[in-house]
């Protein structure tokens, strides 16, 4: 065999080798592409959270009629400042008890009749939407305490 037949083996074993190669490439600029479309989808996501975030201010809406005030998120931009009144009274009754309190002790500190069996429901009520917000955080044994 000369120099033009091993060049042919050769020739074979590249295009051989190139076959065995070309689905594998494929597949991996496949995936590429969609990693691509995936990271503009995040970063279009991420930037339109971080708009709702920073325009997390308190703002009115209606519930049953009634305007009530929205708590918003806790995040490093938002002051406790910005939270409603009735809010603030809450963290700082949840601050004066001496260590997680319950409802019940919240509404006490708050001027709540809680003498009705069903009358702590309004204060835990109350606590739950600044913990949600994190504003406080839940005990899994439902008592609340200040985040720092």
């Amino acid at each position: 065999m000369g120099w033009t037949g091993s060049a042919k083996a050769r020739r074979a074993e590249l295009d051989e080798l190139e076959e065995h190669l070309a689905k594998p490439l494929e597949e991996v600029r496949a995936e590429r592409d969609e990693l691509v479309v995936a990271e503009r989808v995040l970063e279009r996501v991420s930037e339109q959270l971080a708009g709702e975030r920073a325009s997390a201010a308190p703002t009115p809406g209606q519930v049953g009629g009634r305007a009530v005030m929205l708590i918003p998120h806790r995040t490093s931009g938002v002051e406790e400042g910005a939270l409603p009144s009735d809010c603030r009274r809450i963290l700082a009754a949840v601050r004066q008890g001496a260590g997680p309190v319950m409802a019940r002790q919240v509404g006490e500190m708050l001027g709540v009749d809680i003498g009705v069996r069903a009358r702590p429901e309004p204060p835990r009520g109350k606590l739950v939407r600044p913990a949600d917000r994190g504003w406080l955080r839940k005990l899994p044994d439902g008592r609340f305490t200040a985040r720092l």
